[in-house]
């Protein structure tokens, strides 16, 4: 597989590419999947649709990677914490984590309840052409957390900024037990068939540097670690968004790190291109106007060049209103410029 050998330093007959949320709104025949689920949780449940939207980019698109489709946020719920999607508002938890007696009441081993995400895997292993690679994936603790205590997406994160300096051992609490249950989410999709792993820390930004490092990284770090130790040959992928500023203390045993849109591909080739594959970064506005996109590309390959150590990527997820031609030309493009 092109991208699981990419993942490795491998040299590669071209330089991979797929794209973060490349299963979505703006291609109609994810549309219409929705639509026969009824609501974005029950297609999240639901292993025939879930594997259809899973593999739609890879047929539609030419993409060198599939990414599950299904949400961070199905941890938190099987934790015990119900949850909804409401149109137009995104997800909502209609009870949160508010103190330590909270926490002690969730449930424990939670990654066993998400049989449908396991099975969707093995349903889209199954399905996919050999040579390309199946990702997994899960939210960051940290991440995760803020949702469990703000109960949907914040600007501020003022409630989770609270446990975290008023109530540190708490907050430390609720992340350790977020922690346990993804090392054993990560395992149980690595063995039914993901051939890499992505940790998403879509709110990274949100803390200064020290406490980012305390009550976020360690706790990445942590997971990939441990999946390292016991899954070797699987490929782990650590996304933290924003912190373009933190980039000189990034150190851990994991393989590749993914790159914003924010940071320039420069300094984090300067920094981390030694150490790790870098994954990025294009900027996924950049797909509204087909001459952008093209000199973006061009930036990236003339940056990180045609040998090992990158994977082509969106610096953030395909947004809903993406012309899918511009897609489909953007993974064209980077096949045919990054040919050895």
């Amino acid at each position: 597989m092109i991208f699981i050998d990419a993942c490795k330093r491998k040299e590669t007959p071209y330089t991979p590419i797929w794209m973060m949320r490349q299963a979505g709104r703006y291609l109609s025949e994810y549309k219409e999947s929705r639509k026969k689920a009824g609501s974005f949780l029950e297609l999240c449940h639901n292993v025939d649709l879930a594997t259809e939207v899973t593999l739609q980019p890879v047929d539609i698109l030419n993409v060198d990677a599939a990414i599950l489709f299904s949400d961070i946020l199905v941890v938190p719920l099987e934790m015990g914490l119900p949850l909804e999607f409401l149109a137009g508002e995104g997800p909502k938890f209609s009870r949160t984590i508010e103190n330590y007696q909270d926490v002690c009441a969730l449930k424990q081993d939670a990654y066993l309840k998400l049989d449908y995400v396991y099975d969707t895997i093995s349903k889209v292993r199954g399905s996919l052409p050999k040579d390309k690679a199946l990702i997994g994936f899960c939210g960051s603790p940290w991440t995760l957390a803020t949702y469990m205590i703000e109960g949907e997406g914040s600007k501020t994160y003022a409630k989770s900024k609270k446990m975290l300096y008023a109530n540190p051992q708490t907050m430390h609490y609720l992340l350790k037990q977020i922690t346990d249950e993804l090392k054993g989410y990560l395992s149980m999709q690595i063995k039914a068939g993901a051939n890499a792993v992505m940790i998403f820390d879509s709110w990274a930004s949100a803390l200064e540097k020290e406490a980012y490092f305390e009550f976020s990284w360690g706790y990445m770090k942590d997971i990939a670690h441990y999946l390292k130790t016991h899954f070797p040959e699987i490929p782990v992928i650590l996304f933290p968004k924003g912190i373009a500023g933190y980039l000189e203390s990034i150190d851990g045993k994991f393989d590749v790190f993914g790159v914003d849109w924010g940071t320039p591909m420069e300094l984090a080739k300067r920094i981390l291109g030694q150490k790790y594959v870098l994954q990025g970064n294009l900027e996924p506005s950049r797909l509204y106007n087909e001459d952008s996109m093209e000199m973006a590309v061009d930036e990236i390959i003339s940056i990180m060049g045609k040998k090992a150590g990158h994977i082509f990527n969106l610096g953030h997820g395909m947004l809903p209103d993406l012309p899918r031609e511009n897609a489909i030309k953007l993974v064209e493009l980077v096949h045919k410029k990054t040919k050895r």
